[in-house]
């Protein structure tokens, strides 16, 4: 079994990247990864080929996470990341 989920939340522009979430997003992609580094690849790519980005009205956050039942827990102990993509010209 994968250590890792890879979770890709495509947000709506108008939402704060600190307030992209599961609940938040417009879409959400998850897949089991081995390695942080897979995840972080993984869900760009898996979230690029959807179609889901089309526009500028939307973003991508990327988080991955370890596989457990209690997330929560396991946010509070620093065990997830994220990157954001933002259009070029929002920077």
């Amino acid at each position: 079994m994968s250590e890792f989920l890879s979770v890709a939340l495509v947000c709506a522009g108008t939402l704060l990247a600190r307030d992209c979430s599961r609940t938040t997003a417009l879409d959400v992609i998850v897949a089991p990864v081995r390695t942080p580094m897979q995840c972080m690849m993984q869900a760009q790519a898996r979230a690029a080929s959807s179609g889901f980005l089309e526009g500028d009205s939307r973003y991508l956050k990327v988080t991955c996470e370890r596989r457990h039942d209690d997330l929560r827990v396991l946010r509070q102990a620093g065990y997830a990341a994220a990157v954001v993509l933002v259009p070029r010209d929002a920077i």
